[in-house]
Order: structure tokens, then sequence, then C-alpha cells
């Protein structure tokens, strides 16, 4: 009684390693280097920094370790007043602007191996949630976010295909996990550093953060 207060907003951030056709993942390099930039920077009151986790480019065999750092991320939040969000970060090597992705879509078609040497094609992701065809939407207010991010001057966008690929595999997942829990997971697309420098998407990470806990 009487403690009620806007939610304290945790953001856990994952980003993927190198795979074929991207010999230097950005994700990597942002997710490595993020909480050095944002000490720096800084964080609105009431948000914080989780975990940041760079994950193998694979589908059913990263698995155990995305469970894993997603358990951890409720152990060591146990207050009833915390929104938990769980933000991936994945390249699209031929974008030239940042998507924010809308949803997930229950097929793993890749185009090629995954870094374990799994090529699924046309494979329910989660076989009890039905077929191929079922989809799961974030719950963060995506179109506020993007307005957010405009706004700062950033080319952004909003997108419904997250490809059949890594990308698309884990978010279905979080989309699911954070579902059950009560969290938040968002999915986004940033270009190569030939195309978005690499300072420009520290900057866009942080405002992100931003963005994503102002909508919270």
């Amino acid at each position: 009684m009487g403690s009620e207060g806007p939610k304290a907003v945790t953001i856990n951030v994952t980003g993927f390693k190198k795979f074929q056709g991207v010999a230097e993942n950005p994700t990597e390099t942002i997710i490595s280097n993020l909480k050095d930039f944002l000490g720096k920077k800084g964080l609105p009151t009431g948000v914080s920094l989780g975990s940041c986790t760079v994950l193998e480019t694979a589908g059913e065999g990263a698995l155990p370790m995305l469970y894993k750092v997603m358990e951890s991320g409720i152990s060591k939040t146990a207050t009833s007043n915390e929104q938990i969000v769980w933000l991936h970060l994945g390249v699209n090597s031929g974008a030239v602007k940042f998507a924010i992705e809308r949803q997930a879509v229950n097929e793993a078609t890749f185009r090629c191996p995954d870094e374990l040497g799994w090529q699924p094609q046309q494979l329910p992701i989660v076989t009890e949630d039905g077929g191929t065809s079922r989809t799961r939407e974030t719950s963060c207010s995506i179109e506020a976010i993007l307005k957010s991010l405009q706004k700062k001057g950033y080319d952004v966008t909003i997108s419904d295909d997250a490809g059949r690929f890594v990308c698309n595999y884990v978010y279905y997942q979080s989309l699911r996990f954070a579902e059950q829990k009560g969290h938040k997971s968002l999915f986004v697309h940033v270009p190569l550093f030939s195309k978005i420098d690499e300072e420009t998407q520290m900057h866009f990470a942080a405002s992100l953060l931003d963005a994503i806990a102002s909508t919270c």
C-alpha cells in the first residue's frame, strides 16, 4: 500500500556471433561494448541494464544457452514491481536502416546451415504450438518506440518479417518464454557497420533502451 509507482525496468540484451556470409557481426561488438558505453552515457532513472549475452548463431543447438540466460534473468529480479524486457539484436546484411520486428513465425527454414551445422526446412520451431503459419507478436509498444527513435534522427522502420533463419528462431522462442513469464520481448535488426557506422549504432542501441523503458 502506497509503495506502488512506476515499474522499474530491467533490459537484458543479446546479440549474435559471426555466421556464414557475415564474418564480423555488428551485434557482437554492440553487446560487448554496451555496458561500458552506457556507463559513460547513463540510463534514465529506474532503468537498469541486465545481462548482455552474445549467442552462437544457431537455432536448436543454442537453445540451452538462451534458456539459461533467460532463466538467470528471472532469478536476479524477484520484485513484483519490475518489468523485465528481453531485447535481441541481429544483423540484416542487406539492410541500410534499423528494423523493429513486430512478430516471429513458428517456422525454421534456414537458407544455409547455422554455426552448429543445422539446416531445417519448413519445420515448426515449437511443435506444440501447431503449424508453421503460427505467429507470436511482441507486446512492446513498437509504434511509440519507432516515433521516439525517428525523433532522434535514426533511419528506422517496423518490419513484419524477421525471416526464417536464426533471428526469427530465437525471437519466437523468446516471445513464447516472455509470455509465459509476464515479460516483454523485442527483436531489432541492425545493418552492417559498412552501412551505418559503429558509433552511430552504439548511440542507437542506447536510444533504443531509452525508448523501450519509456513505453513499458
